[in-house]
């Protein structure tokens, strides 16, 4: 119970739901950018449609680095293509689902002025970036060795 005056931890104060609303859709941007791109058949590569250079890392040394096919990945998930997004970049899948989960979760906390379900704090936010990042070098050896 909180005292008289305070705040529920749960609550939106201030510009914190503004903050929310824009933070969904700063990750609504990429997500729409990406159904604007065409999967790259490669696996990799589907950023170069944006005029950037092919991976440094694979134009080195012949190999994918941990991030190609992050773009390609998002590029299938927004498609409904989950299984090619996974084969792509499993961890950029997992961070393409976390962005289509949190657009919503972030709106309607910022129109509800609470958060929806729970509040975010920094020890989930580190143990979920640490997650995704271990999946990313995992996913990178397994491409690696195949």
């Amino acid at each position: 119970m909180t005292q008289p005056g305070s705040t529920s931890p749960d609550r939106l104060v201030g510009r914190q739901p503004l903050l929310a609303a824009f933070l969904g859709g700063a990750l609504l941007a990429p997500l729409g950018l990406a159904a604007w791109l065409t999967p790259d058949a490669r696996g990799y590569g589907t950023h170069e449609q944006l005029g950037l250079r092919p991976c440094t890392f694979v134009t080195l040394f012949g190999w994918r680095c941990p991030t190609c096919g992050m773009t390609t990945a998002w590029a299938n998930l927004v498609r409904g293509k989950v299984a090619a997004a996974v084969e792509a970049n499993l961890g950029g899948t997992l961070l393409g689902l976390l962005s289509l989960a949190a657009v919503p979760w972030l709106w309607v906390s910022a129109w509800r002025g609470r958060w929806l379900g729970w509040a975010p704090n920094g020890t989930m936010a580190a143990w979920s970036g640490a997650a995704i990042l271990a999946v990313t070098l995992i996913d990178w050896a397994f491409h690696l060795h195949l």
